[in-house]
């Protein structure tokens, strides 16, 4: 199928890991021929990314961005409408977690890391390109929640709980601009063995979590980025303010 992304513009976030679901994401959507913002804190990975998208014979720059920041985030996309003139797809993919631990022994500064990257940054990133969206009356909007916003996790309750956040803010926003042309939809990863949170867990636990997820494997970068490209696409333009789950049907058992 063509899902006609030929010359759209992307801006994904979190792309920089090599080994994440931004990575993945940013380079199947040059596959599908768009051109991409590569945007990072970490601004070498970002560019490791943006080397294996220009091989790809796509336009694609590397910007270090930090989401927590509304600064940051206004000079990136300024940058990048500046150098390709308009901005089609967003996909907010950039995202951690403080720390694995229960509650009670969180500290504020922890709340806050949990909710600023996963949440605010996201709100940050979408508030900087809707404006042109709304003027061109085009645009797909595409966040990467968590199965943990959706299914309790132990150790993870600030950032199961900005998580949660992503996906009422998709609901909410995608009924304010379905009307205007934007398209807004959020995915909920399951497992992946992506580095997240400091590296996957230990073999014990592993086993544990793959006994309870049908397909019996983790989520892999390509699962996510197959939806987001589809989801990027005219393809998928009756799909509004959904939130869908690619965990091998973890969040259903």
């Amino acid at each position: 199928m063509d899902l006609g992304l030929k010359d759209r513009v992307a801006i994904v976030t979190g792309a920089g890991s090599q080994v994440g679901f931004g990575k993945a994401t940013a380079v199947t959507l040059a596959r599908e021929g768009c051109d991409v913002i590569v945007v990072d804190i970490d601004l070498e990975g970002a560019k490791k990314t943006a080397s294996e998208i220009e091989g790809l014979g796509r336009t694609v720059m590397a910007i270090k961005t930090d989401i927590t920041k509304g600064d940051d985030v206004e000079e990136m996309v300024k940058t990048a409408l500046e150098r390709f003139g308009k901005i089609d797809i967003l996909v907010n993919n950039a995202g951690a977690i403080s720390t694995l631990k229960p509650f009670i022994e969180r500290t504020e500064s922890e709340w806050d890391l949990d909710i600023n990257l996963n949440l605010k940054g996201m709100m940050y990133c979408t508030r900087a390109v809707l404006e042109q969206m709304i003027s061109r009356s085009y645009g797909k909007i595409i966040s990467i929640s968590s199965i943990g916003a959706k299914k309790g996790k132990s150790n993870t309750s600030t950032y199961g709980a900005a998580k949660a956040g992503v996906i009422g803010f998709t609901q909410n926003l995608a009924v304010e601009v379905a009307g205007k042309g934007i398209n807004v939809n959020c995915i909920a990863p399951g497992l992946g063995l992506t580095g997240f949170g400091g590296g996957g867990p230990p073999p014990e636990i592993m086993e544990k979590a793959l006994s309870t997820i049908p397909v019996k494997r983790t989520t892999t970068p390509q699962d996510i980025a197959n939806l987001v490209a589809f989801l990027a696409s005219d393809v998928s333009s009756d799909i509004v303010g959904q939130t869908i789950s690619v965990d091998g049907g973890e969040s259903i058992v």
